[in-house]
């Protein structure tokens, strides 16, 4: 199992992606959180193709950590099913990662 991983949330404004992601980085669950704008998402939704504004989040942390950071995304957003993807890291820089790996631990 990889140690380190991305994690791809989508979020319906602004507010909401910056309240999840301070949260994320305060509880020392990830060690850095990108707010992207804007993304058009299209998707299907209770039968039908839905297309959205919404805000993503790109998530850097550890792969024990998951559960807890899908927990904490879960009880912030305002998605009946919010997207919460995790990616493994397959290689970076030693020091970035070395600086994750302190970041995320208490």
């Amino acid at each position: 199992m990889k140690e380190f991983i991305l994690i791809l949330v989508t979020c319906s404004s602004p507010e909401e992606a910056e309240k999840i992601g301070n949260s994320l980085v305060e509880k020392r669950l990830a060690a850095c959180v990108n707010v992207v704008p804007e993304v058009k998402s299209i998707f299907y939704w209770k039968g039908k193709v839905s297309k959205e504004k919404e805000v993503l989040l790109i998530v850097k942390s550890r792969m024990d950590l998951f559960e807890s950071i899908q927990n904490e995304v879960k009880g912030l957003h305002s998605y009946e099913v919010p997207e919460i993807i995790a990616l493994p890291i397959e290689a970076g820089s030693e020091e970035y990662l070395n600086w994750i790996r302190k970041e995320t631990q208490k």
